[in-house]
C-alpha cells in the first residue's frame, strides 16, 4: 500500500497499483463528504486514521489535495485530478476482472445496468429475473436515475450498460436496440373513453385531466399537442411524479395522459386502462438500450447484453395496445 510507512525494496513503490491501496479508499471517502468525520462515520473507522492517511498522502505526493475550512474540507484542483484518476483505476481493475475471468472460461462477474424511474417497474425486472435463471454466476446491480443523467453516467463508467429515452448516439454512446412506447390517456377500466379503440386529445378537455408537470418529458409532449391542435387544456390536478398521477387517476380524480411503459403493469392487472392517443404527427417514446463503444466488454457485461438484445427484439414481458388506425387519427386544426 503506497502510502503507509512499511518497508519495501528499493523501487517498488512505482510499481505498485494505488487503486489497491486504503489511502485511495478514504480519500474517495472524504472527497465524497467534504468531511473527515462523516467519512469516519461511514467507513467505520477512526477520524483520526482517516487524517493521518490524507496527511501522509499529501507528504508523499508533495501537494495539497483538500483545503481545510471552518465548514469542512474542499478538494483542491490537484485533488480533483486524484479523485478522476482514482475512478479510471477502478474502473480498469473491473474491466481486467472481468477479462481474468474471459481467459478463464467463467461466466460470472458483476453487471451494473442503468435505468428511468418508468422501468424500475414492469419489463426490466422480469428480464433481470430471467438473466439470473439462465447465468446465476452473474450479480447485478440497478441504479435508477434521472433520463438526462444516464448518458453521462454510462461515459464515465458508473454503468456497463443503460437503457434510455430519446437517446442520441455520439461517438461514444452506441444504441444496440430500441423499443417504442405510445403515448394515450391512462383511465380507470369501465370508464366511456374506453369504448373506443383510440383517443383524441380534445378528450383530455372533455374531462378532468390531471396534468404531467415539467420535468416530466410527458409534460413537453402535451404542450407541443395543444400548441399543434388548439385545444385548451384546464387541468384539475398536476403533478411531476408518475406514481403520484396513477394512484390520482385509480382514486377517480380525472384521467391523465402517460406513456405506455408506464402503466404496464396496471394495465396487465386490470387496474387502470390505456386507450392510444391518435395525432399523424405524434411521434412515442422510443427507449433505446445503449452501451459505451469505447469500453472493452467483459464477459458478463457481453452475456448481460445479449439477453437485453433478445428481449428487445422479442418485445419480451410486453404487449403493448396497437396503433390507432391511420383513418381515426385526428386531424390537426382548420383540416
Amino acid at each position: 500500500m503506497p502510502f503507509e510507512k512499511t518497508e519495501r525494496p528499493e523501487g517498488c513503490e512505482d510499481a505498485l497499483m494505488p487503486v489497491f491501496s486504503r489511502f485511495l479508499t478514504y480519500f474517495s471517502a472524504v472527497a465524497r463528504h467534504g468531511s473527515i468525520r462523516r467519512a469516519a462515520e461511514t467507513l467505520g473507522i477512526s477520524a483520526s486514521s482517516i487524517d493521518r492517511q490524507i496527511l501522509l498522502g499529501e507528504e508523499r505526493l508533495g501537494v495539497a489535495l483538500f483545503e481545510r475550512l471552518p465548514t469542512g474540507l474542499r478538494m483542491t484542483a490537484a485533488g480533483e485530478l486524484l479523485l478522476a484518476q482514482s475512478v479510471q483505476w477502478h474502473r480498469d481493475l473491473e474491466s481486467y476482472r472481468g477479462h481474468v475471468d474471459d481467459l478463464k472460461g467463467m461466466k460470472r462477474g458483476h453487471v451494473t445496468l442503468l435505468i428511468p424511474e418508468a422501468l424500475a417497474r414492469g419489463f426490466v425486472p422480469r428480464i433481470l429475473a430471467g438473466i439470473r435463471r439462465s447465468h446465476p454466476g452473474i450479480t447485478l446491480s440497478v441504479k435508477v436515475l434521472g433520463n438526462h443523467e444516464i448518458g453521462p453516467a454510462l461515459i464515465e463508467g458508473r454503468g456497463d450498460l443503460a437503457f434510455m429515452f430519446d437517446a442520441v448516439a455520439s461517438s461514444r454512446l452506441t444504441l444496440r436496440g430500441h423499443m417504442d412506447f405510445p403515448l394515450g390517456i391512462v383511465t380507470v377500466p369501465g370508464h366511456p373513453l374506453t369504448r373506443e379503440t383510440h383517443a383524441r386529445f380534445s378528450d383530455c378537455a372533455s374531462w378532468p385531466l390531471i396534468m404531467p408537470a415539467a420535468p416530466l418529458a410527458l409534460a413537453e409532449k402535451l404542450d407541443w399537442l395543444a400548441a399543434e391542435t388548439g385545444v385548451r387544456i384546464t387541468p384539475v390536478c398536476e403533478s411531476d411524479d408518475i406514481e403520484t398521477l396513477k394512484s390520482l387517476v385509480r382514486h377517480g380524480v380525472g384521467i391523465s395522459v402517460m406513456s405506455y411503459v408506464d402503466v404496464i403493469e396496471e394495465v396487465e392487472s386490470g387496474a387502470l386502462a390505456f386507450i392510444g392517443l391518435a395525432h399523424p404527427k405524434l411521434r412515442p417514446f422510443s427507449l433505446s438500450f445503449c452501451v459505451d463503444q469505447a469500453r472493452s466488454l467483459p464477459v458478463a457485461v457481453r452475456l448481460v447484453a445479449a439477453a437485453l438484445d433478445k428481449a428487445i427484439s422479442d418485445k419480451q414481458g410486453l404487449a403493448p395496445p396497437p396503433d390507432p388506425e391511420p383513418a381515426a387519427r385526428e386531424a390537426p386544426p382548420g383540416a
